[in-house]
């Protein structure tokens, strides 16, 4: 029974540490590093364009759904651009497209050349007389019902042109900033482009750079003391918790010795003292029994008690210590210390041990890794992305050519300004003289007041409605010229353009094959890949990376460039034959452990309480009463002789209590806290040394029958965790290159911010402008006739013409007073 209880012990000692350090390095001994630097992203320089330009858009758009329904014509311009021959057929093709622009054409041309002819027309008319040059006005009864009409409806058509006025000013303003920041758009968008195709040489290099971390990372593993280290770890379960306890032992040890010194030195100066005073009593005691005895001693029978406490024999008699004394003195010279520091050494030194026994292996498996340095970093470097570094020298010309161009375009863009406030002021004159046409007119105005007696302030007014008619004539079909100008270049841009360009129709146009002669853009790019700029555009607005939007996958094998099994596998067989031997010491030898066992047994027999029951009893020894009694007994004494002699014996009583008190009783407090402390010590010894005993045994069992397996487990997992590196960082690489590296949404952002800057910025606002502008020649026709119409309620008529509101009769002048002049030639009379 007692074999397989030992049997069971070995094993336990064996599994059981071996559990143990499993539970510890449960976690990552050799951590993975995943958190990897991020990739560079490119920089972008943000748009400057700020105003919105887009405010009169749907009404543009409208007007040019309306103008222009016919669908993008696809086919037409691609037969156009690869046959510039042309034939009647595809003239009449495009005139049948353009329908509505030549048809809006038309009435521009119309409007350009009856504008004049018609101003020309109603001035000689107005000189002869008529279309209400004639200043004569009838008075009928509806004559302010009109008149207000007329007001109401000229207030309505101005305002109207005012309005499209503000627009017009408005959309000048947009198109002269757009004109005047456009160098900087491009400049900036180019700059984007080139930032991102620089970003991607950045992050190719950063894979590399994160390869070369890698390897250099597990090298500096594979080198170092990093697999000591975990076959140290591994063994610190077990053998930490033993030399502790020896640590442990050893101060036990040691205070005890210290303890036992205390007590034998103050054994050395207790003795003496104790036997001068047990002398003294002894003699005090003797001449007291005399004197009790003497015939003549009255009541001193009941005092002979009393002497039976006055002896000291038996007391402070303490045990010989040198048994234990033997058993401390045999502990300490088993240099149990130098025991756990040998341990100690042992343990520190399992990494340089480790170390040493694997370096050839480590050479071998360094030399590999080089080779698998060299073929991860080839993998970045065998990428088909070198046409990218190419494109940065181009648009770095465009934008020298841009700079070069930017003085021009910035003085094209104060003309624009300056014509566009010049036109928008000459329309706003006209609105002025309505406006001021109306104003005085109406404040002028004085219904009871004859025509030809008008105040000047409405015939002001009435001038002002003229004064703006005639500038209406004059520059509203130069205004019309410039309008069916920018209505052909803005309108034809936004259909076949911009529009277009956001279908993605005009993408689909430049990828037709052969429309542009020698343009392949997989050609251009190196890569043998069927690709289009549609997928393209369409995969870089969903920000793809490089690999899915130029179809990598199917010219370039990233898995077989990333296969790196077979150096992995390599060093894998270099590592798995190494033999690692690490000597085995004996923590504690049998003659250590059998004197802890004997120190251990002595402290367990010494009898503290025997000493602490002496000590107190010679505490408790109280002399001065019994002097006391004898001076008492002493007072009842007739023989002079007797009385003299007890008082003297009262009286060394008292001298020998102050002798204790003065020198025993110190010795004796100090020597009762020595036995309480040794007490202490020696409670816990027999539970240190079963403690030491127990855990030595542990550790021991394991390391004579567990090391082996401890350290060929430890290598394998530190190996395993090498490998485990590279396959981590072969999976981020291949997911970073397939899904990161060149995330193409920049590219799709330039071309996105190159519509917006000349679609909804320059186009959008020069449509704007000649629609705000052609609205407001529109509503000068009616605004010409309400004006004409108006003016002769306001001005000064030469000739009146009567009306009574009463009778209804008109007066006319009587024929004697005719002038004969005027009879003759046939001229109706004037009215006053």
């Amino acid at each position: 029974m007692n074999m397989r209880s030992r049997m069971k012990g070995v094993f336990w000692s064996g599994i059981l540490p071996l559990f143990l350090w499993t539970l510890v390095s449960g976690q990552p001994s050799c951590p993975i590093d995943t958190n990897r630097t991020e990739l560079q992203t490119p920089h972008e320089i943000p748009t400057k364009l700020t105003f919105n330009s887009a405010f009169m858009s749907p009404i543009v758009h409208s007007f040019l759904g309306s103008v222009q329904p016919n669908p993008f014509p696809k086919d037409l311009l691609i037969r156009m651009i690869k046959d510039t021959n042309f034939s009647m057929e595809r003239v009449k093709e495009i005139l049948k497209y353009e329908i509505g622009f030549l048809v809006c054409v038309a009435i521009g041309i119309l409007y350009i050349v009856l504008m004049p002819l018609i101003g020309l027309i109603f001035a000689c008319c107005r000189c002869c007389g008529n279309c209400g040059g004639r200043m004569q006005q009838k008075q009928t009864t509806n004559i302010h019902c009109k008149r207000r009409s007329f007001y109401l409806a000229t207030f309505l058509i101005t305002v109207l042109i005012l309005a499209g006025n503000v627009c017009m000013f408005l959309s000048s303003t947009n198109t002269s900033e757009t004109v005047m920041r456009s160098p900087t758009e491009l400049t900036d968008i180019l700059e984007n482009v080139k930032g991102y195709l620089n970003t991607i040489s950045k992050q190719i290099e950063q894979v590399e750079s994160e390869s070369n971390v890698t390897v250099d990372t597990v090298k500096s593993n594979l080198n170092g003391s990093l697999l000591g280290k975990l076959i140290q770890n591994g063994l610190k379960g077990p053998l930490d918790p033993a030399l502790n306890s020896i640590t442990e032992i050893a101060q036990v040890i040691n205070s005890t010795s210290h303890e036992l010194l205390k007590l034998n030195k103050t054994l050395e100066l207790l003795k003496p003292k104790v036997d001068v005073l047990k002398a003294n009593l002894s003699a005090v005691r003797q001449r007291i029994n005399n004197t009790l005895h003497m015939p003549d001693c009255v009541n001193c029978t009941s005092q002979r008690p009393e002497l039976d406490k006055l002896s000291l024999e038996g007391s402070l008699d303490f045990p010989d210590q040198n048994d234990m004394r033997s058993a401390v003195d045999e502990a300490i010279n088993a240099d149990v210390i130098g025991q756990a520091n040998k341990g100690r050494d042992f343990f520190d030194s399992i990494p340089e041990t480790v170390k040493n026994e694997s370096s050839l292996n480590v050479q071998v498996a360094l030399l590999q890794l080089e080779t698998l340095k060299t073929k991860i970093s080839g993998v970045t470097k065998d990428l088909p992305l070198d046409v990218l570094k190419t494109i940065s020298a181009p648009l770095t010309d465009v934008q020298k050519s841009i700079k070069a161009f930017s003085p021009d375009i910035e003085r094209s863009s104060k003309i624009s300004r300056a014509v566009g406030l010049v036109l928008s002021c000459l329309i706003l004159l006209v609105v002025i003289c309505n406006f001021l046409g109306l104003l005085l007119g109406v404040a002028g105005q004085n219904s009871k007041d004859n025509p030809i007696e008008r105040s000047g302030t409405s015939n002001c007014g009435g001038i002002f409605f003229m004064a703006g008619v005639g500038f209406s004539f004059l520059v509203s079909w130069i205004f019309m010229l410039v309008v069916l100008i920018l209505f052909i270049v803005g309108g034809n841009t936004y259909t076949l353009v911009c529009k277009p360009w956001q279908n993605k129709e005009l993408i689909q146009i430049i990828d037709t094959p052969g429309l542009i002669p020698g343009f392949n853009l997989s050609r251009s790019l190196n890569l043998n890949t069927n690709l289009n700029i549609a997928n393209v555009y369409s995969d870089c607005q969903k920000n793809k990376p490089l690999w899915t939007t130029f179809h990598l996958n199917k010219i370039f094998d990233l898995n077989s460039k990333l296969n790196v099994s077979q150096y992995t596998h390599e060093i894998d067989q270099t590592f798995d034959g190494v033999q690692i031997n690490i000597a085995n010491i004996t923590i504690l030898s049998p003659k250590v452990k059998s004197q802890l066992n004997n120190f251990s047994n002595s402290a367990s027999s010494m009898n503290f309480s025997n000493i602490t029951q002496q000590i107190n009893d010679v505490s408790g020894i109280n002399l001065s009463s019994i002097a006391e009694s004898l001076d008492i007994l002493a007072g009842k004494q007739s023989n002079q002789a007797i009385k003299d002699e007890l008082h003297g014996e009262a009286k060394d009583l008292r001298d020998i209590q102050t002798d204790i008190t003065s020198n025993i009783m110190p010795l004796l407090l100090e020597l009762n806290t020595t036995v309480k402390n040794l007490s202490v010590v020696a409670s816990q010894i027999t539970a240190a040394v079963k403690n030491v005993s127990q855990k030595v045994d542990y550790a021991q069992g394991v390391l004579n029958f567990k090391i082996s397996q401890i350290v060929k487990t430890e290598s394998r997992a530190f190996i395993d965790c090498q490998l485990k590196i590279f396959q981590t960082f072969i999976q981020w690489t291949n997911q970073t290159i397939t899904e990161r590296v060149g995330r193409c949404g920049p590219a799709a952002a330039a071309v996105d911010r190159s519509e917006e800057l000349i679609c909804k910025h320059l186009v959008e606002s020069l449509n704007a402008f000649w629609l705000s502008l052609g609205w407001c020649m529109m509503f000068l026709i009616p605004s010409i006739i309400f004006s004409v119409k108006l003016a002769k309620y306001y001005r000064r008529m030469k000739y009146s013409d009567v009306y009574e509101n009463n009778n209804f009769m008109m007066n006319p002048f009587p024929k004697a007073h005719l002038k004969p002049e005027l009879l003759e030639n046939g001229k109706q009379p004037p009215f006053t």
